[in-house]
C-alpha cells in the first residue's frame, strides 16, 4: 500500500475504554501538576504589574 499525501484519510474513533483507577490517577496527577504552574503564573502576572505599574506611575496624579 503506498502512502499518497494526497489522498484524505478519515479517522472515526467511536468510543474510548480508560479504565476508572488509571483516570483516576490522570486527573490527580494534572491536579498536582497545576498547583505548580499557577506560582508561575501568579509571578509572571506580578512582574508584569511592577513593570507596567511603573510604566504608567508617571501618568497618575496625585491630588
Amino acid at each position: 500500500m503506498e502512502n499518497n499525501r494526497n489522498e484524505k484519510s478519515e479517522v472515526i474513533i467511536k468510543g474510548v475504554d480508560i479504565p476508572f483507577m488509571d483516570l483516576v490517577v490522570l486527573l490527580v496527577k494534572l491536579a498536582l501538576a497545576s498547583i505548580p504552574a499557577m506560582f508561575v503564573i501568579y509571578f509572571v502576572f506580578a512582574f508584569m504589574t511592577m513593570i507596567f505599574g511603573g510604566m504608567f506611575q508617571m501618568f497618575m496624579f496625585r491630588v
